[in-house]
Order: structure tokens, then sequence, then C-alpha cells
């Protein structure tokens, strides 16, 4: 199985949604955008939370790719924002591996 940050940095999106989530990702709070994004009132570990919004971005990227009508920039943007702040979180939970 693949490392969940190998996958995150293997996803291809549109350069300009990747340069507006990092500039977003500088303000994000975990309590405030899960809260609202995942609709969960405990909020799960940041491994778990970055696996769901990858499915969650997943789904809003296909309808993105088919013009679909209900696509929302808005809240691609939203979870491209938290899925980076998320991956920060699990990258910094990881041991070194120098030991």
């Amino acid at each position: 199985m693949q490392d969940i940050l190998t996958i995150l940095n293997r996803l291809r999106r549109p350069r300009l949604l990747i340069r507006a989530a990092r500039i977003g990702a500088r303000e994000y709070s975990r309590d405030r955008h899960l809260r609202r994004l995942l609709g969960y009132t405990t909020l799960p570990r940041p491994a778990s939370a970055l696996l769901r919004l990858m499915d969650l971005e997943r789904d809003l990227d296909d309808r993105r790719r088919q013009d679909d009508a209900g696509y929302s920039l808005s809240r691609h943007l939203d979870l491209l924002i938290a899925m980076m702040g998320e991956a920060q979180l699990v990258a910094a939970t990881r041991p070194s591996p120098e030991g």
C-alpha cells in the first residue's frame, strides 16, 4: 500500500487552484475548517481526516473535469486547503528517518 503523503504528492490539479490553496493553507484552522467540511463533532486524527478529505476532493475533481453544473470552485479550494493542513500534521507526527 502506498503512503498517504506519497499519494497526495502525486495528485495533479490545475496550477492556479494549488497556488490559491497554498495561500489559504497559511490560515488553516483545523477546528473551524474540518468541522465545516466533514461535519464531525469529534475531529478524527489527521491521517483519517486526510483520507476522508481526499475522497471528497476526488469526487469534486471528477465533477470539475466533467464540467458538471454542480461543481463548486470554493468548496474544491476549501478541501484542498484542508488537505494541505492535514498533510502538514501527518508529516509532523511521523518519526524522523534518522531514528
